[in-house]
């Protein structure tokens, strides 16, 4: 791919770390790649520091000063773009941050590609379909990372285009075979929030104590529910064993993965996680509820072990299966190191090379 986008300057809209969310760590991670295969990338995050700093102290005040400061990027950072790609989520970040760039875009006629990754679009769109589809009439296209959204937007007469999530070859990828006697070491890394259901995971852990005495439990994420999940743990009788770890940089978390024995994740809404691809890259085996666009990035029994959402039993009956079943364990990490040949940069920046052009080309034509 080297050199693959010289020449053409793209205007990328979205937020970046810290902290360091999936879509964040993509933005990041997307301006890296363009920019090493010959880009010049102009970033507009969505979640700048608020100008001045005091003002982030004083609530609907500070909202106002970061919108006038994002117009005014946008407007700066499309003038000499080429094309535009815009980082989109649901609800209150596509009103405040998604609709105004696409429409700044429009007045200035610069084409612009709305890459959506919301994880609630089926009850955004049910809510708010008719000014979300105003916003996309003025987009030269969309892209999302999985099936699951391509069908949430063909459901409402939308066309929309498969680009995978771009995974990291760099940070992760297996750990050394090393054999060891070292207690089970399960793992899960999303955000302490409720759609997540971490506390489902405890409970599934507390069920696998009662076969491994010994395991322990790494939550790798930050969020609201940290002090009731940590109560849970503590009622469980289960807290030594667990440990909370915070937000981690994006090194220290693949070292996490490449610990792990087993990675869990319990979420009742879901899109296609980034976290479940890293884990594959890592050669950690998944045990995962089906919820969302889950069933459409891995199989069950072929690269992951599938169950019903709010099932702390079943997520425990999967996670002693993978324990006691060695050969299938080994199928699940090979067959995930096969899944995620969709998700390098080979393929990924091919396909946005693409689309780039294309909106390009449909700009030229609308001027």
């Amino acid at each position: 791919m080297a050199d693959a986008f010289d020449g053409m300057h793209i205007c990328l809209v979205g937020p970046v770390p810290p902290p360091a969310g999936g879509m964040a760590n993509q933005t990041r991670q997307l301006k890296q790649l363009l920019e090493q295969d010959g880009a010049t990338v102009t970033l507009v995050a969505v979640n700048a520091p608020y100008k001045p700093a005091f003002v982030g102290s004083i609530p609907v005040v500070r909202a106002g000063f970061r919108l006038i400061d994002y117009f005014w990027q946008l407007r700066r950072a499309m003038k000499d773009a080429d094309v535009v790609h815009l980082m989109a989520n649901s609800g209150w970040s596509w009103h405040l941050f998604a609709a105004p760039a696409i429409r700044v875009a429009a007045g200035l006629n610069k084409p612009i590609l709305v890459n959506y990754r919301g994880g609630h679009a089926e009850t955004f769109f049910e809510a708010s379909w008719p000014k979300v589809a105003k916003s996309l009439n003025k987009a030269q296209g969309i892209l999302v990372p999985s099936p699951y959204l391509h069908e949430v937007f063909a459901r409402w007469d939308k066309k929309a285009e498969v680009v995978p999530n771009v995974l990291d070859e760099t940070t992760f990828y297996p750990a050394e075979k090393v054999e060891s006697d070292t207690p089970l070491h399960l793992i899960v890394t999303r955000n302490l929030e409720a759609i997540y259901d971490v506390g489902c995971v405890i409970d599934c852990f507390a069920q696998v104590l009662t076969h491994h005495a010994d395991a322990t439990l790494s939550i790798a994420g930050s969020g609201p529910e940290k002090e009731s999940l940590e109560r849970q743990c503590e009622k469980l009788g289960v807290r030594d064993k667990v440990r909370f770890l915070g937000r981690l940089d994006i090194n220290d978390m693949a070292e996490l993965y490449r610990s792990a024995d087993v990675m869990l994740n319990a979420s009742t809404v879901d899109n296609s996680p980034n976290s479940l691809i890293e884990a594959m890259a890592c050669g950690v085996p998944i045990v995962s509820t089906n919820v969302g666009g889950i069933p459409k990035l891995v199989t069950h029994e072929q690269d992951a072990l599938l169950v019903p959402p709010k099932r702390p039993d079943l997520l425990a009956e999967q996670v002693v299966r993978l324990i006691n079943e060695p050969e299938l364990r080994q199928s699940l990490i090979a067959q995930g190191r096969n899944t995620i040949a969709k998700f390098t940069w080979a393929k990924v920046g091919k396909a946005l090379q693409g689309h780039y052009q294309s909106a390009i080309s449909q700009g030229q034509e609308a001027v």
